[in-house]
């Protein structure tokens, strides 16, 4: 009895493992502040997934006069853990989503009481909390994953974003 149990699990085994997995072509990423993994009390964390170019061009991706939901699958997603200004408007602590409308040598950077929505289909401005118009640089270097990271500024930080040669610069103050 024991041997044809033991001979059951071993024939079963080879299927369980040739099983595929789907993987993410773009796959979810987190940046916190303070950046240390040291660090348990963090001040902000963003959730994003990370596209990334393959060729394409990132005004096809992320078009002028749209609002995009900021990385790939579902919309970007900013956790305040204290009270924060964006801009000069206070956002209380809490989860948002954060969306980008590419205007130009500007972004306009939204945070929306909207939570679990993919993309930015169902993007419904009767919920924003705050809005920020930022100035989009260039660099000669260019990434090809969709990418964020926080850095230290004096009272705050701010969330700097890169795709291709674009970047933006985001801040968040206490």
């Amino acid at each position: 009895m024991i041997t044809a149990i033991v001979a059951l699990a071993f024939s079963i085994a080879p299927t369980v493992q040739a099983q595929s997995f789907k993987v993410d072509k773009s796959p979810m990423d987190q940046a916190a502040f303070p950046t240390s993994y040291k660090e348990a009390n963090k001040d902000i964390r963003v959730t994003y997934s990370r596209p990334q170019l393959k060729g394409r061009n990132i005004a096809d991706l992320a078009p002028e006069g749209k609002v995009w939901r900021l990385g790939a699958n579902e919309a970007a997603e900013v956790t305040l853990y204290k009270n924060m200004k964006l801009g000069t408007t206070t956002v209380k602590a809490g989860t948002y989503t954060m969306y980008a409308k590419p205007e130009g040598n500007n972004w306009t950077i939204i945070l929306s009481t909207d939570l679990n929505v993919w993309g930015s289909y169902f993007y419904n401005e009767k919920n924003d909390v705050a809005r920020i118009s930022v100035p989009v640089t260039s660099s000669e270097t260019a990434v090809e994953y969709f990418g964020m990271e926080f850095a230290a500024v004096d009272k705050g930080t701010h969330l700097h974003m890169a795709w291709g040669n674009t970047r933006v610069e985001v801040p968040f103050y206490n």
